[in-house]
């Protein structure tokens, strides 16, 4: 791998339950020898990626990042417009919601509005997933073509649930269906126990898509609230896919009278 490459997943180290790493860390997890891992690590500390943890040998995230960051929040008005509706939504619904993005054949959740309904699993923040295995994962996946989802899961699925799609064939067959009705449903899949239905949309100028979904316990929701959560999701993204021509959904017929009070 190119030290570009290790560096990056150096990053993709720190999570919520990890705020620092140290050489050790990099090195057990990396399959890095520990003096590449040091001298990789003393460099993104240079270069600002990454920062001293106080006086101790550990490291944390460095200050570039958080200024990338907020330049990346400033230029995405898509992502501020989907965490608004979803944030409606969520309000409406009572449910917790979701917003992923894909990256490699993983889901990165970025963001997370908590319900006034019970939910016994969160997911935190910077979470990855596979994202053939959950809903979110699905409808990013379904704007690719079937030979880009082949080339992701070149090495396979590595299942994690009975419940989601066994071979690449029954997930291409999953997709399918995503883009024939705009919206996908994952039930006891990756989290056990927790269902969701999500939507993506896209920014096809800037090449950015979202995925943003609505989770409940699966156990506790009837057909008729799953319907519901459907037409607000199914709503808003026609009307985000309108204000920035996302053709995803024009062959898709939608009228959801009921959704009308969640504006995008």
């Amino acid at each position: 791998m190119s030290t570009l490459g290790n560096a990056a997943s150096i990053l993709r180290l720190f999570t919520q339950d990890r705020l620092e790493i140290s050489v050790t860390d990099v090195s057990k997890i990396l399959g890095l020898p520990k003096s590449s891992a040091s001298r990789l690590l003393k460099a993104m500390l240079q270069e600002g990626l990454l920062a001293r943890h106080e006086n101790s040998p550990r490291y944390k995230v460095g200050n570039l990042l958080f200024e990338v960051s907020q330049l990346y929040r400033l230029n995405s008005s898509l992502i501020e417009l989907v965490d608004d509706v979803l944030k409606a939504i969520c309000r409406e619904s009572g449910h917790t919601g979701y917003l992923s993005i894909l990256d490699g054949a993983d889901v990165l959740v970025i963001r997370m509005h908590q319900g006034s309904h019970a939910l016994r699993v969160f997911t935190p923040l910077g979470q990855r997933a596979p994202a053939f295995a959950t809903a979110n994962g699905r409808t990013l996946l379904a704007r690719l073509s079937d030979d880009e989802v082949r080339a992701i899961h070149a090495d396979g699925l590595g299942v994690p649930s009975p419940n989601s799609p066994q071979s690449i064939d029954e997930l291409l067959a999953a997709l399918a269906e995503v883009r024939r009705r705009g919206w996908e449903e994952a039930d006891d899949e990756a989290i056990p126990g927790v269902g969701s239905i999500s939507v993506s949309v896209a920014d096809p100028k800037l090449r950015e898509s979202i995925g943003f979904c609505i989770s409940y316990s699966a156990s506790n929701i009837g057909a008729e609230e799953k319907n519901r959560i459907i037409a607000l999701l199914t709503a808003a993204a026609h009307r985000i896919a309108l204000r920035f021509d996302d053709s995803f959904f024009s062959h898709l017929v939608h009228v959801v009278p009921s959704a009308s009070s969640v504006a995008a």
